[in-house]
């Protein structure tokens, strides 16, 4: 039984509109019914952690908060029929660590709803190394799946050196699809080749493509995770018949495109919707994230911190000068 009075968090609070970060001691939750209260082992840092922990109004609109959109650990108390004291979950999306308390502490109130069983292969650290970014791939990876095989010809990742890039970049790989891999980073051609991309091309490269209504053919297919320009030269170069997933809008939430993609090509747009996700849905990414998925690189793509180094990380990833996944160890 926990003995503790109060627990760490990494909190955020907002003063005459600057946002200070710092590791305070709270007083730990009353539970609702349906609600579960979880030992966190790990958590880790994704985009939406970096706007939130910055005062970005649109992820998370009041503060104190405590951000971090990642959990897993062991339950402690429980409210639900769902689970049981002792069981080991994880927790992604939703509302956690935007305008609910998140992940960036040892303790964290959810609904039950909101938890999937770890799964058995599965660690908690790895599950923290795929976190939103692994369960966003996996999501992409399934509907790419169900209309692109291998023997199609080849994907094409945007943002590859990103969470949900390198990941994606991984299974495709070991799902023995040839990978074409775009990066804004010279750096990390050698990175990216070392996780799966049989080619890499430049992002300056690729937005350079020809303006007209549809391209050469190049793709099977593609996962994006950054929209605008990108998107757009992907969507124009995918193969009749072809599927483009996409998960983000980094660049720009517009595209500018004519239908003679969709019409003359039949290639099909699929949107990714990471934060509510039908849990059957999710249990299925998640079985396989534990097995067929799990790829023998996914160690080479993690960085390990503490609380006290979000800071730090939280400022270099705004920078855009993070790769790979950076996940929170709480268990020490």
């Amino acid at each position: 039984m926990n003995t503790q009075s109060t627990y760490k968090a990494f909190r955020v609070e907002e003063n005459e509109g600057n946002y200070i970060s710092t590791i305070k001691e709270l007083d730990f939750p009353e539970l609702s019914e349906g609600e579960l209260l979880i030992k966190v082992s790990y958590s880790s840092l994704n985009y939406k952690d970096a706007l939130s922990a910055t005062g970005n109004k649109g992820v998370t609109r009041n503060f104190p908060h405590t951000p971090g959109i990642d959990a897993v650990g062991t339950i402690v108390s429980s409210k639900s029929s769902k689970f049981n004291i002792s069981d080991e979950v994880i927790v992604t999306s939703y509302d956690l660590g935007m305008n609910t308390d998140g992940g960036f502490a040892e303790y964290v109130k959810v609904p039950a709803d909101w938890a999937v069983k770890l799964p058995q292969n599965l660690s908690m650290k790895e599950a923290m190394i795929f976190g939103t970014a692994g369960f966003t791939a996996g999501m992409s990876v399934l509907r790419l799946s169900e209309n692109v095989q291998p023997e199609d010809g080849p994907i094409v990742v945007s943002g590859a050196s990103g969470g949900v890039g390198s990941v994606s970049l991984g299974i495709l790989h070991q799902l023995g699809y040839k990978t074409v891999a775009i990066t804004g980073k010279e750096s990390e051609i050698e990175f990216l080749k070392n996780i799966g991309a049989d080619e890499v091309i430049m992002r300056e490269d690729f937005e350079k493509m020809d303006q007209k209504p549809l391209l050469k053919p190049l793709y099977a297919g593609g996962i994006d995770t950054v929209g605008g320009v990108i998107l757009e030269n992907i969507i124009k170069s995918t193969f009749p018949m072809g599927a483009v997933t996409c998960c983000g809008n980094v660049a720009s939430p517009k595209l500018d495109l004519t239908v003679f993609p969709f019409i003359l090509r039949g290639v099909s747009l699929i949107g990714i919707d990471s934060q509510n996700y039908p849990m059957k849905y999710r249990e299925k990414v998640w079985a396989k994230l534990a097995k067929e998925w799990k790829t023998q690189t996914l160690a080479d793509t993690v960085t390990e911190i503490t609380l006290d180094e979000l800071d730090e990380k939280i400022q270099l990833m705004l920078k855009g000068q993070l790769k790979g996944r950076t996940i929170v160890n709480l268990l020490h």
